[in-house]
């Protein structure tokens, strides 16, 4: 029986700040620090041979380009040493990643579809039989993996897939069917994750349709593909659809076991979402940069750039929010690494904030460069094309909120229906309904104590604590006035995510400046402490902002705006 693991997030609501989850910062070993930076000098060399521009108008990279890659050891990153790999932990992955996304999107995207979600099943769930077989030829780069998941009719809804693969009547193979699209890595993979579904038994005697992961070789009889993709960025990597007709696929090459696939679909985009969400990171880490520069070496009214106080905010802004992501991200990979934490919140919660600061800041560096960020040759509209993708793939931005509040909503939700159930049966349930009557008392009267940020922050950890009692009295506010159709109102679960993911941003900051400043000294951290100020500002305005948004808001009148417009098919006004 699997156990259960704590999660920083999903005790947020129930207004609980697990500080021996937060604190210490997770630090990275001097050991794989070594390594790491090894491979980030190799990257680092290698700059040149990357003609970013040239691929993007191309719309591919070069065959050898790819076997180049392939000989740095970028193909095998997290994959043990015995197979061939360099055997990083998740930290020490998104690192490299984040690196090499300060070159290019898409090849970070080319190298995050082999290994981030491509081979990520057989890592989490294959047999040693087939990590033998396949770890070697992925690890090298002589095997390229794809994840073949997104189907014309199914997209984040991810049960609602049709290709199916049926197992033979000597149970030695499955024969497989059906088309899968938007393959990131599709027409170049031998190694295709492919997810299907399959008749499995119910318990009753009868079967069900459910869903298995397989491993499928390619090329194979049956196996064809879709022209490349003409896509708005991340134009050199490549997409294309898949299409599966009476695809033999050996009964050894189902992953996980039978009827599992839906879990290692979610556990795999769990897992990978940290690998785009590092590298969005070394996305803002270039265009900062980029902005810099620019900043400070043009000159306008006798004066350079870095010198108007609206130019001076956007670096700023762009400065906080990048750390707040980093912050994030390097907390979640670092409970990834510990091994004991749930961390499927704090995956999806990183993906969405970080690629939307990158969104965020590579708009914000094509304004300050002005015409010359506009001009192809500079190189920011193609950051700026290739970074949208990111809002969209490896589960929506929108999708990820509504599992952010959902799932977090869970445990508060069954508290309640345990209170239900003991008002009905009082002699039963006095022990549960004293308790919880204990905690609202908590959340009301006592609040929320941390007892481990550095003293310098004790103003920014008295907000939080704030935030975080009044967040899950609001959560059994809601619960309670909607009860399971919560679900179905997405305007408050928007609400619930968005105070989540800056409850969980103001939680890592607090903890990596309290880290740092114990580390080299308050003297030493002015810029830090500045950082971390800065930002509980302007999460601050925002949380609050929703927390009044949950009783006073304009849903109705939006939700009838919306109805009315899609019902008439467009813009309905005109002044002649």
């Amino acid at each position: 029986m699997e156990t259960k693991k704590d999660s920083f997030c999903k005790a947020l609501f129930h207004g609980d700040i697990r500080e021996d989850i937060l604190f210490p910062y997770p630090a990275i070993s001097n050991d794989e620090a070594e390594s790491v930076r090894m491979m980030i000098d190799g990257i680092d060399k290698f700059r040149p041979n990357v003609k970013s521009g040239q691929f993007d108008r191309d719309g591919a990279f070069p065959d050898e380009f790819i076997q180049q890659v392939a000989e740095l050891g970028l193909m095998g990153l997290a994959i043990p040493e015995s197979y061939g790999g360099l055997g990083l932990s998740s930290t020490g992955y998104v690192r490299v990643t984040e690196e090499i996304s300060t070159i290019d999107g898409a090849l970070a995207v080319t190298l995050g579809a082999h290994q981030s979600i491509g081979f990520k099943a057989l890592t989490l769930f294959g047999s040693d039989a087939q990590k033998k077989k396949y770890y070697p030829g992925l690890a090298s780069g002589e095997t390229i993996a794809c994840f073949a998941l997104t189907e014309p009719g199914s997209g984040s809804d991810a049960g609602s897939i049709k290709t199916r693969a049926v197992l033979s009547d000597d149970g030695t193979h499955y024969i497989l069917n059906g088309e899968k699209i938007w393959i990131t890595n599709g027409s170049m993979a031998k190694f295709i994750t492919v997810f299907a579904k399959t008749e499995e038994p119910d318990g009753q005697g009868g079967v069900r349709d459910k869903i298995t992961a397989f491993i499928v070789d390619a090329p194979a009889p049956g196996i064809t593909y879709g022209p490349p993709e003409d896509k708005m960025g991340i134009r050199a990597s490549k997409t294309t659809a898949i299409h599966f007709e009476n695809v033999k696929i050996p009964a050894e090459n189902v992953l996980g076991g039978r009827g599992k696939g839906f879990k290692i679909a979610m556990e795999v985009l769990n897992n990978g979402r940290l690998g785009l969400a590092g590298g969005s990171l070394g996305g803002c880490r270039r265009m900062i940069k980029t902005a810099i520069e620019h900043a400070n070496t043009r000159k306008q009214f006798g004066k350079p750039l870095n010198n108007f106080g609206m130019i001076q905010e956007k670096i700023a802004r762009m400065v906080v929010d990048t750390f707040a992501a980093e912050s994030m991200i390097f907390m979640t990979t670092g409970l990834i690494d510990r091994g004991d934490c749930d961390y499927s919140l704090e995956s999806a919660i990183s993906k969405v904030f970080t690629t939307e600061t990158l969104w965020q800041v590579s708009n914000e560096t094509l304004q300050i460069l002005g015409g010359m960020g506009y001009m192809r040759e500079c190189g920011v509209e193609q950051v700026v094309r290739d970074c949208r993708i990111n809002l969209i793939f490896e589960g929506a931005n929108e999708v990820l909120r509504l599992f952010i509040a959902l799932s977090g909503l869970q445990g508060p939700g069954q508290e309640l229906a345990e209170v239900a159930r003991a008002i009905k049966e009082p002699l039963k349930g006095i022990g549960l309904l004293s308790n919880i009557a204990a905690k609202n008392i908590r959340l009301n009267v006592v609040g929320v104590s941390m007892l481990k940020t550095h003293p310098l922050l004790k103003r920014e950890a008295g907000v939080l604590e704030d935030y975080v009692g009044e967040f899950a009295l609001q959560c059994q506010k809601l619960l309670q006035r909607h009860g399971k159709s919560i679900a179905d109102k997405q305007f408050a679960c928007k609400r619930i995510a968005d105070i989540t993911i800056d409850l969980f941003a103001m939680s890592c900051v607090l903890a990596r400046v309290s880290s740092i400043i114990e580390t080299r000294g308050a003297d030493k951290c002015e810029e830090e402490i500045a950082m971390a100020v800065s930002f509980f500002t302007v999460a601050n305005r925002r949380v609050r902002g929703n927390f009044k948004s949950i009783d006073r808001n304009d849903d109705d009148q939006l939700k009838l705006i919306a109805a009315k417009a899609c019902e008439r098919g467009h813009y309905g006004w005109d002044v002649v």
